[in-house]
C-alpha cells in the first residue's frame, strides 16, 4: 500500500457517501480545498485526521485498509447486528447464505 491508496481510498469511500471534496472538507472542520489536495496528491492526512476521516466515513481504520471491502460503511452495520443474534438465528443465517451462494 501506498500514497496512492490512501487517495483512492478516500476518493471511493467519499463517492460512495454522494458527498463532494468540498463539503466533506467543511464537515472535517478544514478548509474548503483539504480533501481535493489530498486527492490529487499535494496533501496526505496527519494521523489525526486520518482518525477523523475514518470516524467520518463510520468505520475503522482496519476497514479503511481492507481494499476488498467494496462498502465498509454497510460490512460494518451488518457486522454490528450479527452481533446481537443468538446461535439459532446465526445458524439460521448461515443456512440462507450457503443457498444464495449455491444458486
Amino acid at each position: 500500500m501506498d500514497e496512492n491508496f490512501i487517495r483512492n481510498r478516500i476518493t471511493e469511500l467519499r463517492l460512495k457517501k454522494n458527498v463532494s471534496e468540498y463539503q466533506m472538507s467543511l464537515d472535517l472542520g478544514q478548509n474548503r480545498s483539504y480533501v481535493q489536495a489530498i486527492s490529487s496528491g499535494r496533501a496526505l492526512p496527519s494521523m489525526a485526521q486520518f482518525f477523523r476521516i475514518c470516524d467520518y466515513f463510520d468505520i475503522t481504520p482496519l476497514q479503511f485498509f481492507d481494499a476488498e471491502s467494496v462498502n465498509p460503511q454497510l460490512l460494518r452495520k451488518a457486522m454490528e447486528g450479527l452481533r446481537k443474534l443468538d446461535d439459532d438465528d446465526l445458524m439460521m443465517l448461515i443456512g440462507l447464505i450457503n443457498r444464495l451462494h449455491a444458486k
